[in-house]
């Protein structure tokens, strides 16, 4: 007799053994899971630096930081058409991913297995290491959703095991291989108060990106609590926007590289998908950087983790990047860097982040046949890098309104000629100077950025 293969609503339910009802919404429910993702990975598994680790997960890839997709071994569940999505170096990384300096495929590093209708479309992580094991899943029916985290020894064993019948009936090789891994990890810590640090860091994160505003009138001698307030509301509705905002086109970008990779598609419609994949990245970066500059301007951390970067090498890794991004717009960059430059005090990863906005920012305002160049120069003991526009055809009314625009609040300006949302130019400044930089910028001459070299042991970043 035949074995009936397990499925991942079985896990789910399991999960979901002796959890008290629920009635949440569905849009509530992803918002939490979401955030839960984030909570485990930015604040319980990044700050403790594992080195291994395996994770499974259904039914897209929900482990997504790089630092843990270099260490930890996957399994995916997913649809069938979208179990193409295993060798992206055929032109499937967008190109600020692609040539990363850091960069790590990230879809290079676990295993696909086939999502079957019966499984349904709940999402699912189980994440196993020395030290840590938590699932993740959503689960219930409509206006009965809950989000599940159980950390439980007896759970994840179960867990395990029903993995484990499933492998076995439907991929024997997988299923030796989730076993070795597993016995690779040796003894296994038991967790059973990360509940305790689990729900409270999510609340917290919650509570930041779903602030709660109420209209009021306050007292004479509450204004300025209520001006901080409301601007602590401003930084927390703009979080919660960014986020929003990026997660429904990180999923777009996936489900786009995955159609892809199939074999038949219509020159066409190939093209098509392409623009939409690199309008998605670009996107995606562009409020990745409004996401960093709020995050700085709630936290205000004192001091910033510099590093050793190779800036000249960087810009000339992003250069072909940048340059095609350029000439969409019908528009050239110019590259002009001293050799043998000393390396800077950087975060090279949020500074790759930072330098691509600037150039998307510096050149909107260049018409068709406009230049863009990028200079790289020693000065004392900093390097001076300089982002230069030239403006052939641009006229006065154009010139004008690219410095017409109106600060909106703490992180963004607008401009209302042209539509265009982007960071201040006191976000600007905090973000370049947590990044090692000092910004100078001059009217209609584009900007200059200085950073301290790294025989400097001591800077002041005001000087």
């Amino acid at each position: 007799m035949k074995t009936p293969l397990v499925t991942i609503q079985a896990l789910q339910k399991r999960m979901a053994e002796g959890v008290s009802h629920s009635t949440c919404s569905e849009s509530a429910v992803r918002r939490m899971w979401w955030a839960a993702l984030d909570t485990l990975q930015s604040d319980i598994l990044l700050p403790m630096n594992l080195t291994r680790g395996l994770w499974m997960s259904s039914p897209l890839p929900a482990l997504y930081e790089p630092k843990l997709l270099k260490k930890f071994q996957g399994w995916v569940w997913a649809p069938k058409d979208l179990l193409n999505l295993k060798n992206p170096s055929v032109g499937m990384l967008p190109p600020s991913q692609s040539v990363s300096m850091d960069f790590h495929n990230d879809s290079s590093d676990y295993e696909r297995l086939t999502l079957l209708e019966e499984d349904g479309n709940d999402p699912l992580l189980i994440v196993i290491t020395p030290e840590i094991q938590i699932a993740l899943a959503l689960e219930g029916n409509t206006q009965e959703r809950k989000l599940l985290m159980r950390s439980d020894p007896e759970t994840l064993s179960d867990l395990l095991t029903l993995l484990d019948n499933r492998l076995n009936t439907e991929n024997v090789e997988q299923a030796n291989n989730l076993r070795n891994a597993l016995g690779e990890m040796g003894q296994l810590k038991t967790n059973d108060d990360l509940s305790k640090i689990f729900w409270p860091l999510l609340s917290q994160r919650l509570a930041d990106i779903a602030p709660s505003l109420n209209i009021q009138t306050l007292p004479d001698n509450l204004t300025n609590d209520h001006k901080s307030s409301s601007k602590n509301s401003e930084i927390s509705l703009l979080e919660a926007l960014t986020h929003e905002i990026r997660t429904p086109l990180a999923t777009i970008r996936t489900l786009i590289r995955s159609l892809l990779r199939k074999q038949d598609l219509p020159k066409v419609v190939e093209t098509r998908l392409k623009q939409i994949d690199i309008e998605c990245t670009e996107q995606i970066d562009r409020f990745g950087l409004i996401f960093n500059a709020v995050e700085l301007e709630r936290s205000k951390p004192e001091k910033t983790n510099l590093a050793l970067t190779d800036l000249g090498k960087m810009l000339t890794i992003l250069y072909p990047v940048w340059s095609n991004q350029l000439e969409r717009k019908g528009l050239k960059l110019i590259l002009d860097i001293t050799p043998d430059l000393p390396k800077v005090l950087s975060d090279s990863d949020g500074l790759e982040l930072m330098l691509t906005g600037l150039i998307d920012r510096n050149s909107r305002g260049l018409q068709t046949g406009g230049e863009l160049t990028l200079k790289l120069r020693p000065a004392g003991q900093r390097l001076k890098l300089q982002i230069l526009t030239q403006l052939p055809t641009a006229t006065n009314s154009e010139i004008s309104e690219s410095v017409s625009n109106e600060e909106i609040g703490p992180v963004l300006s607008w401009n209302p000629a042209t539509g265009n949302l982007q960071l201040s130019q006191a976000a600007t400044q905090r973000l370049l100077k947590s990044l090692g930089g000092r910004l100078t910028n001059r009217r209609d001459k584009g900007i200059t950025i200085f950073f301290p070299i790294s025989e400097l042991k001591e800077f002041d970043l005001l000087d």
